[in-house]
Formats: structure tokens, sequence, C-alpha cells
């Protein structure tokens, strides 16, 4: 009787009860867990130039050295764009306080065309008070000043896990004999990871970039900015394109008209939708391992739990659980091709007297990847 197991019902609750504790447990501590898998995602992405560094007989202080500088510099240019950016923007939005009323107006003049009443109108201009625009500009400035005041503890656990690289691989490697579906499973996560953030970097650049010129020939004010925002939000699955659209249209707005704000759509639309759409996942493959609504469900999740950084890696958070809760064990084979939304069947695992056999399934990373995130 003692060897009876548990109802699955039971089963089910304490998982999700563990999960719900975990998750809020993160959101407590939000503002340290967020820099601490920002900095492993980071050391992730630039590992190669270590192993690329290392192969060529490099000191092993050099290997630690450029690939930190690398991200510390992409981090520090950032940073200083955004704060430049932003300043200004704060400045030349006041400017716009008589277009701003003038649109007013002439939505209040459809809006009457329409049969809307008095008080439906009235209760529409409050709600797009100018004030309250200012005080969205006041919300981006305090956040990149909450940006600036956890980079100095982003810059230290770049370093810290920068110089644990090596020793952190060579355990991983290590320990493939003892646990080999785990070493498996977060070696396809760190290759993963990296194989998404290069090419989402690369298309993101390519996208922003023509993002810029079209709005410097628009004659939009701030294009280096909304720039950029649009690399940023390259990052945020599903809706990033719709949040690094919607500030420089609605300035289009203000400082040209409705034509020019059409115009910015569209060719926002032209740029990224023919990216992002046709060519990025044709680069990405199966890199990503997600459904359409897994990807949607960890953007929701991780923001809830760790705030915009929360959507900003909510495709690396979600491999890396998948890493840890899933992949590791080749009995859950089954629920990695339900989260990926793959239809072929998953491989019946061995049974659990050939020992050998399962440590085989596992040994081998796929792909020929490297062990660990400082590979």
């Amino acid at each position: 009787m003692s060897d009876q197991p548990a109802p699955r019902a039971m089963i089910v609750l304490v998982t999700a009860a563990s999960a719900v504790v975990t998750l809020f447990g993160l959101r407590e501590v939000s503002s340290i867990a967020g820099p601490v898998i920002l900095a492993l995602v980071l050391v992730i992405a630039v590992s190669p130039v270590r192993s690329w560094l290392s192969g060529r007989g490099v000191p092993a202080w050099i290997q630690v050295a450029v690939p930190f500088l690398i991200v510390v510099l992409v981090l520090l240019g950032m940073v200083a764009v955004l704060t430049v950016s932003v300043m200004q923007l704060a400045t030349i939005l006041p400017t716009y306080a008589t277009q701003f009323q003038e649109l007013l107006a002439e939505a209040q003049r459809f809006a009457a065309r329409q049969g809307f009443g008095e008080e439906q109108l009235a209760s529409a201009l409050r709600a797009f008070d100018p004030g309250k625009v200012l005080g969205f500009v006041q919300t981006l400035l305090t956040g990149l000043l909450s940006v600036l005041s956890s980079l100095f503890l982003m810059v230290v656990l770049l370093l810290a896990m920068s110089l644990d690289a090596p020793i952190t691989s060579k355990i991983l490697a290590s320990g493939s004999e003892r646990s080999p579906a785990l070493v498996t499973a977060l070696t396809t996560f760190a290759g993963r990871t990296r194989r998404y953030l290069v090419v989402s970097t690369v298309f993101g650049l390519i996208c922003s970039t023509l993002d810029v010129v079209a709005l410097a020939l628009l004659g939009v004010p701030l294009p280096l900015l909304w720039g950029v925002l649009a690399l940023i939000t390259t990052y945020i699955p599903n809706i990033g394109f719709v949040l690094g659209l919607v500030p420089p249209a609605l300035l289009a707005l203000l400082d040209g008209g409705v034509q020019q704000m059409i115009l910015v759509i569209v060719a926002y639309c032209v740029i990224n939708v023919v990216f992002q759409s046709f060519i990025l996942p044709k680069y990405l493959g199966d890199a990503v391992g997600l459904s359409t609504t897994m990807t949607l469900l960890s953007l929701i999740v991780w923001t809830f739990v760790l705030g915009p950084l929360g959507a900003l890696l909510a495709i690396p958070l979600s491999l890396l659980t998948r890493a840890v809760l899933i992949d590791s064990d080749p009995a859950a084979r089954w629920a990695a091709a339900l989260i990926s939304g793959d239809a072929t069947p998953a491989p019946v695992p061995e049974p659990a007297s050939s020992t050998a056999g399962t440590g085989r399934a596992g040994a081998g990373p796929p792909g020929g990847e490297s062990v660990g995130p400082g590979a």
C-alpha cells in the first residue's frame, strides 16, 4: 500500500501551487532576479567569442575580458542613446500642444457628426489630456533611471559570470555521465537561446535601420530613438511590433497630421511584417521550440513576474524552464511536443531498468552544441 502512487488530481494541484508560489516569489525579488537572468542570457549570447579566442590559444584573461567588454559597451551605448533621446522627447512634446488641441477639436467635430453626445465627448477629451502624455514621458524617464541604477549590478554580475564561464562549462561536461539528460537539456537551452538572440538581433538591426531611414525621409522627429525602440521590441514576442510602432505613429500624427501617420504605419508594416513574418521564421527554424500559444503565454506570465524586463526575456526564460522541467526528464518528452506544437510523436522512453540506454539517449548534445553558458 505504501507504494501506491498519489492521485493524479493531487499531483496537478501540488504542481500548480508550487508554480504559483515560485512565480510570486520571483516577482517579489524581480529587482534582483531580472538583472541576474539578463546577465546570464548575455553571457550565453557572447560565449562563442570566448570559444573562438580559446581555440586560438589566447590567454585566459583576454577570453574573459573581450566578451565582457562587448556586452558592457553595447549596454552603455543603448542606455546613452535612450537617455539623450528620451530627454529630447520630453523637450519637444510641449511644442506640440497647439497641434494636439487642434486634433482634439477635429476629433470632437467628427464625433459630433457621428451622433455622440456632449457628455461622451467631454469624457473623451479628459481621457486625452496632454498632461497625461507628459506624465508618460516622465514614466519613461523614471524607468530609464531605474535601468541606470541596476546597471552597476548587471556589470558586476556579467563580470562574475564571465569569470566563472570556463569553470561552469567544465563542471557541466564532467556531469554528462551522471546526469546526461539534464546536461543535454541545458546544452540545448544555451544553443537555442544563442541562436534566437543572434538571429533576432541581426534582423532587428536590419529592420530598425530601415525604420530609421523611413522615419527620416518622412520627417518624423527623433528617428534614432524610434529605431532603438524598434530594435528593443524585436525581442518581445507577438506584440513587439505594435509597441515599436505606436509612439512614432502618434508623434507623426502630431507633427504632420493623419497622412504622415498613415505613411509611418505603412512603412513599418512593409518593413517589419516582411522580415518578421516571412524571413525571420525561416532562419530561426525550430530554435525557439515554443508554439504560438506558449509564446503568448510566456509573454503574459513573465511580464507579470518581472515587468518590462520579463517581456524582453520571455523566450529565454521559457526555454530555461522547459530545459529544467521537461527536456531534462526523458519521460516528459510528450510535454515537450505539446509545448513546441510539433505533431511528430515523441519517442517512447526506455524502461527504467535500462539505465545505460537512457543515459545514451540524452548524452549527445544535438547539433554539436557546446556545453553550458560558458561554451
